[in-house]
């Protein structure tokens, strides 16, 4: 495989038993890199052991003072030099070609498991851990499959040079042989406090990533709060850890570092008197002596390998054990590790050119009891919001798991489970838009453009999640070029928008791609209730015949609903219209209208609507669709 090649194709399925058994798969599925670098650092590494032959019977010519055996050794130095040159420069093309294509491999399976996880990866996993592992961890997991095949290249040299030394000179080549493997396990017991402080340090730096992910993520409201200090000084001693822990991780590589220079002088220094002692007696000759202490100098390098690559390896081992928790995770929460094949061929069955059957009929969850009728606009009310995340989600096909009941039942559409139709049909029946939707940058044609049916234009998607305003900021900021607001270039994240431009837009997003069945969980909740009554009325004419789900709290949506459902304690417990439920069930009159327990008046809404009147917000609803 080489970096003109990239993407891969598929880049595998990973073994996400461990971390190390990650990096054992990810060093398999890079074999031919790693057999091809490992020849060429063998090249380069016999290359160098040379020189100190070559030096030895040019030094030995001299003394003899023989011109043949000058020449002789002149022209072997040539050509060792030819080859040093050769076996360094594609070692180095082929090793970064193992760290690019390790690194690429990691990533698409990233992309991947994040693609097919959407909204519900941040749930499962911190967004600072996800953004660590997509960054800092696949370069260090890249890292270590690059000096693998270098250390081996190194390991396999040590060995032939030692073997050499003793067939060559036994007197001083079994004193080299016998150190040797002395010098390269002498930091062995070193190795795993300095792993563990790597660790340590590893695991403070993403905490604190991720502290810093969530501090800009919600700087807005801690600016509103005044938070800031309060967040900054909290960033500021997570920091101050890290810098500390980094510390003493340093000064244990310092003392690792410090080992392989001490031991090996000492080396040198005791082969040079035992060699002097050997040559002053005349049992040895100069020349000999020569060529061991080059080939002991030069041994000096391969054994720096064996630091990096404990190096390597202590660094990417936490990086591929974060990388191994993302990529277990699955659409299905209860998909084990085992099962890694057999979904990842089913999640992209239906996209290799074979078609398969979007499903359509009733969307009913079995482990609440929700039904959401084929065609209706069915609203859902729910008090306790994180518990109407976990439905939309599991809504959407992402199965969830129980921590008393383990796995829980698929949600069906049209008596199908979901999470067992491949990503891209099940993504085509069932679309659900979180209550954060996420606004990517680029222009508003862009935006827009996203798979859809055809139905839907975008101008009836925008229109009726009464985005009017949207079109005339952007078209204002767009005044200077062709003045048309669909070529407005649109922030990262929608930033230069307000939170309700950017719910509207998101809607709006969701409606041009007119999915069968359509789950929007408070699509509304950051706009005022004028223009949340127009939303309102504009959905569910869009969407008139095709099956929508609604979370929502708000009366001027609720009375629009063909059904409304209230969900408590994880079940459905009611269901009817807006005006039936409103008359018959207290608890849905105490989520809808922010009542006490007590019956009292309980705080006020977030968004300033909703009173303890139910049929006033109804009659707001009546009296804008008239004027509509």
């Amino acid at each position: 495989m080489q970096i003109r090649d990239l993407p891969f194709t598929d880049p595998g399925d990973p073994d996400v038993r461990s971390g190390p058994r990650f990096l054992l798969w990810l060093g398999r599925r890079q074999l031919t890199g790693q057999l091809r670098s490992l020849g060429w650092g063998l090249l380069h590494q016999c290359a160098l052991a040379g020189l100190p032959l070559a030096v030895g019977l040019a030094v030995q010519a001299v003394i003899d003072r023989s011109g043949r055996d000058l020449t002789r050794a002149g022209v072997l130095l040539v050509v060792l030099g030819a080859l040093i040159a050769l076996g360094d420069t594609m070692l180095h093309r082929t090793a970064v070609t193992n760290w690019i294509t390790a690194a690429s491999r990691v990533q698409q399976l990233l992309a991947r498991r994040t693609a097919e996880l959407g909204s519900a990866l941040t749930r499962r996993v911190a967004a600072g851990e996800v953004v660590a592992v997509s960054t800092g961890d696949v370069e260090k997991i890249g890292w270590f499959v690059e000096a693998l095949s270098r250390f081996l290249a190194s390991a396999t040299a040590l060995v032939l040079i030692c073997i050499a030394l003793v067939f060559y000179l036994p007197s001083l080549g079994v004193l080299v042989a016998v150190a040797t493997p002395v010098l390269a396990l002498a930091v062995l017991p070193l190795l795993p406090r300095a792993t563990r402080r790597a660790d340590l340090q590893r695991a403070k730096a993403g905490r604190a990533t991720e502290l810093a992910s969530d501090t800009v993520a919600g700087l807005r409201v801690l600016r509103g709060i005044g938070g800031e200090e309060l967040f900054l000084s909290r960033y500021r001693r997570a920091s101050q850890e890290v810098r500390e822990a980094a510390v003493r991780s340093a000064r244990m590589w310092a003392l690792i570092s410090a080992i392989q220079v001490f031991l090996p002088g000492v080396l040198l220094i005791s082969l040079v008197w035992y060699g002097a002692t050997l040559a002053r007696d005349g049992r040895i000759d100069v020349g000999q002596l020569v060529t061991v202490y080059s080939a002991a100098t030069l041994m000096l390098y391969p054994l720096r390998t064996v630091e990096e690559i404990a190096m390597a390896y202590s660094f990417s081992r936490p990086s591929a054990k974060r990388a191994v928790r993302v990529l277990s995770l699955r659409r299905n929460a209860g998909t084990t590790a085992v099962d890694t094949a057999s979904t990842t061929a089913t999640d992209t069955a239906g996209t290799d050119g074979v078609d398969t059957e979007v499903p359509t009929g009733d969307l009913y969850d079995p482990v609440t009891g929700l039904l959401a009728p084929h065609g209706l606009f069915t609203a859902v009310v729910c008090g306790d919001p994180d518990e109407a995340g976990r439905l939309a989600e599991r809504l959407g096909g992402h199965s969830g798991q129980d921590e008393e009941s383990g796995t829980l039942p698929s949600v069906l559409l049209g008596g199908v489970p979901l999470d067992e139709l491949p990503l891209a049909t099940a993504r085509t029946a069932v679309l659900v838009q979180d209550k954060d939707p996420v606004l990517l940058s680029g222009t508003l044609r862009e935006l827009l453009d996203v798979p859809s049916s055809g139905a839907v234009r975008a101008g009836d998607a925008l229109e009726a999640a009464r985005c009017g305003d949207v079109l005339d900021a952007l078209a204002q900021a767009s005044a200077g070029t062709d003045g048309d607001p669909m070529n407005t270039r649109i922030t990262e994240r929608g930033r230069s928008l307000s939170g309700g431009q950017r719910q509207r837009l998101a809607l709006a997003r969701s409606l041009v791609t007119d999915p069968g069945t359509l789950v929007l969980d408070e699509p509304t909740s950051a706009v005022d209730s004028h223009t949340e009554a127009h939303v309102a009325a504009g959905v569910e004419r869009l969407r008139r015949g095709r099956t929508t789900v609604a979370f929502a709290s708000s009366p001027l949506l609720l009375d629009l609903a063909d059904r409304v459902v209230l969900l408590h304690g994880g079940t459905v417990v009611a269901a009817g219209t807006h005006r039936e439920l409103l008359r018959k069930e207290p608890r849905y009159v105490s989520v809808v209208t922010r009542e006490t327990e007590d019956g009292g008046a309980g705080r006020a809404p977030r968004d300033g609507r909703g009173t303890l009147d139910g049929p006033r917000p109804i009659r707001a609803a009546e009296e804008i669709e008239e004027r509509a």
